[in-house]
């Protein structure tokens, strides 16, 4: 047999198997959704003391359709973005100057790390007794949960920069500032936005505690305030309000971080 009888007689290699089609991503998460409304309807038909959907989606209306839950949202909304964004400015080049000067990182590491162990509720009693009552020491505490996450992040970041690009970049005649902006920010700028999303949760969790400071609105506020009169649709409530508020936030977080973040291979 030729070699040509012989590459005429193997068998054709098999076909491609045909790539699977990819559930979108909508799909899945409205799935998710329903699911878990599923599961809290049944935990309620079961007997749990839990209200069903139908009772807390009727009592949300009646908080919206009164104001009450709007103005709530809109008082807790504010308080964590003023101390989130306060946080956020600050932690940035705080980080930017511990992960690129080792003096500053031996002199402030051992005070982020020691804050960084302090829960921010704990530090509510001195805020209140340094601050007063008024909204200063709300958002201060808002602003300690963000500002620990993300400078830990951003000082990991800079820290974590590819020493092969930093000698590149040098033997190719770049200063530090150009080194600082070229290389060393946009290499650290996915650790930056993780934190800032880890600190944006820290956030949120430490809102209700907060709240527990003399407030007179607010989604913490009113639920502490239903806790006193058993009101369980309330409460839940402003649980979902919570969830869904920090949700959209982290949602616009992670867009900014897929469109500054294009160059980074992910899955």
């Amino acid at each position: 047999m030729t070699l040509v009888q012989a590459e005429t007689a193997a068998p054709a290699p098999p076909a491609p198997v045909a790539a699977r089609r990819r559930v979108p991503k909508a799909v899945l998460n409205g799935v998710s959704v329903l699911a878990g409304v599923a599961l809290w309807w049944g935990l309620s038909l079961a007997g749990y003391d839990i209200p069903a959907p139908p009772v807390v989606a009727a009592r949300m209306y009646e908080l919206i359709a009164d104001g009450t839950l709007i103005t709530d949202a809109a008082a807790s909304l504010a308080r964590v973005l003023t101390g989130f964004a306060l946080g956020v400015l600050l932690a940035v080049p705080v980080g930017f100057l511990m992960g690129w000067y080792a003096p500053v990182r031996a002199l402030a590491e051992p005070w982020i790390q020691f804050f960084r162990t302090i829960p921010p509720l704990a530090i509510i009693p001195l805020a209140i007794v340094l601050m007063g009552i008024e909204e200063t020491p709300k958002i201060f505490v808002i602003f300690l949960a963000s500002f620990l996450s993300c400078v830990i992040a951003t000082l990991q970041g800079v820290v974590g920069v590819d020493r092969t690009l930093l000698n590149a970049a040098r033997v190719l005649g770049a200063n530090d500032r150009v080194i600082f902006t070229r290389v060393v920010i946009p290499a650290s700028s996915p650790f930056i936005l993780v934190g800032m999303r880890v600190g944006l949760g820290s956030s949120w969790a430490t809102l209700v505690a907060a709240e527990l400071i003399a407030a007179q609105q607010g989604l913490g506020y009113r639920m502490q305030s239903a806790q006193l009169y058993y009101d369980l649709p309330t409460i839940f409530a402003g649980l979902i309000g919570i969830g869904v508020l920090g949700l959209l936030m982290d949602r616009l977080l992670l867009l900014a971080e897929h469109r500054l973040t294009a160059w980074q291979e992910t899955r």
